[in-house]
């Protein structure tokens, strides 16, 4: 490709990116990135892979269930077989103030592949910090949307979203559902100008936030300009999520075999809001103190400012990945 030719092909060998998720979208970026000859992968996800994943995680099948597969490990596998010359390096972790510099700081290109804002937030702040291009991608029912952030150049996600939605306040995947090649199409976007970026093409660069319905078959081109109010991150360079000012934190509790999800700043949950989507998924039921919702073998509490107790899980990492698939943040 003339876009591209053989020294572009070279940046690409000697670049280094990271993908943060492996599910819909990450699964799919990290296949575009690998295929494409970039010369080194990192794949960061938390979780294990299920059967309702395959419908859109395309590097996974029903042998990596039954093998009890990390997903970065499994994708690991699948993406060396399809080119043995790109390094692969699956990290099996939850992504948190503590590790994310370590985990994405010697990185040339940061891709998101998340389900959360909390995550997309953190990595945004110490992207801006260490002045690491990113690109935010988000993907729900039929939809989706990306935007291409290089610091101190672009608006930032935080000029995007200066604070968290209050929790129960956006749709998740497991709420309402996503079509796999929204995920697809999401995803390839993403990596392409990904490859701008590893290659040194700064002038073709998308400078908006581009949503689409692959369902309406619909693409919308969104301006972003930065207003005269200062970003906290990228103007003041106040990292709050860096530095675990805000966000959330999990603890398990000792002997009760539930982990307590704290947020760390007061957010107002709206019960019956949260409960009108839930009830799709699992047994739910509220009053004025408490969201209690039942989805086999776990259960969710919820309190008025957000904090939940995950019972029938001790891990902080599967806790925070099923508050984030219910509850949102």
């Amino acid at each position: 490709m003339a876009e591209i030719g053989d020294a572009g092909q070279r940046r690409l060998l000697a670049s280094t990116a990271a993908v943060v998720g492996c599910g819909a979208l990450g699964t799919n970026i990290a296949n575009g990135l690998v295929r494409a000859g970039v010369g080194r992968v990192r794949l960061i996800d938390r979780d294990f892979i299920e059967l309702n994943n395959l419908q859109r995680q395309v590097l996974f099948d029903e042998t990596d269930i039954a093998q009890g597969l990390p997903k970065a490990v499994a994708a690991a596998a699948k993406l060396r077989k399809i080119n043995s010359q790109v390094e692969v390096e699956p990290v099996v972790t939850d992504v948190n103030p503590d590790n994310v510099e370590q985990l994405v700081g010697d990185v040339d290109l940061v891709l998101d592949g998340t389900d959360n804002f909390e995550t997309r937030l953190l990595i945004n702040d110490v992207c801006v910090k260490r002045d690491i291009p990113w690109i935010y991608g988000g993907v729900i029912s039929t939809c989706g949307m990306t935007m291409t952030i290089v610091p101190h150049d672009t608006p930032c996600f935080r000029c995007f979203l200066n604070e968290l939605p209050a929790p129960g306040s956006s749709p998740t995947c497991d709420m309402v559902g996503v079509l796999g090649t929204a995920a697809m199409v999401v995803a390839a976007l993403e990596v392409t100008e990904g490859i701008k970026l590893l290659t040194g093409q700064m002038d073709a660069l998308r400078r908006e936030l581009l949503y689409c319905d692959v369902w309406a078959g619909s693409f919308e081109r969104l301006g972003l300009a930065k207003d005269d109010t200062p970003c906290p991150a990228c103007d003041l360079g106040q990292y709050e999520f860096l530095e675990a000012r805000q966000g959330s934190w999990a603890t398990a509790l000792c002997g009760r075999d539930a982990v307590q999800i704290n947020l760390r700043h007061e957010m107002q949950t709206s019960f019956p809001q949260l409960a009108e989507r839930l009830r799709s998924v699992g047994e739910v039921a509220y009053n004025d103190y408490l969201l209690r919702f039942r989805v086999e073998p776990y259960e969710l509490n919820v309190f008025p400012d957000g904090r939940t107790i995950v019972k029938g899980c001790s891990d902080p990492a599967l806790a925070r990945t099923l508050y984030a698939r219910y509850v949102g943040l």
